[in-house]
């Protein structure tokens, strides 16, 4: 498949979050089931800025995941037919390396290791002026396929 980019507005057909919520402000390079890599523009207007924390702000660790999560969303909802479908977390094991404070730019990239019956498996990262800020490994589902394939329950 062909790679392209996504702004801010085409992202949203394809990642149901939205603000304040939507942790991904562009997506420059996607390869539909293979990977997606972006960033989010963080100002001091961020919402959660003022709350996390009062005189050193900076961006909780499970918006930072959450970003991941988004991109990786993004890998797979571009494939054919999966446009705008809504993802779950399964599982995600994450490691946190730095703060990422308002005024930074937090880029993103994810990899899709595996997508089979509805569940996708991939990592990403997240970097700060190359400098890692966090990692994942993460499992996440289209429940509306992944369905189809569970046992089915007595009733």
């Amino acid at each position: 498949m062909e790679k392209f980019s996504l702004n801010c507005i085409e992202l949203q057909e394809y990642q149901p979050n939205r603000y304040p919520f939507l942790m991904i402000d562009h997506v420059e390079e996607v390869v539909p089931g293979q990977y997606a890599k972006g960033h989010k523009n963080l100002t001091m207007n961020e919402w959660y800025f003022p709350v996390h924390f009062p005189g050193g702000p900076n961006m909780p660790g499970a918006l930072q995941l959450e970003a991941l999560a988004q991109m990786l969303t993004v890998a797979i909802t571009t494939l054919p037919g999966l446009k705008g479908k809504v993802t779950h977390a399964l599982q995600h094991t994450v490691r946190y390396r730095r703060e990422v404070l308002p005024g930074e730019r937090l880029d993103i990239e994810t990899q899709v290791l595996s997508w089979s019956r509805g569940i996708c498996k991939g990592k990403g990262i997240a970097r700060v002026n190359g400098e890692v800020a966090c990692e994942a490994d993460m499992m996440i589902t289209i429940p509306e396929i992944l369905e189809q394939y569970l046992p089915k329950k007595k009733a």
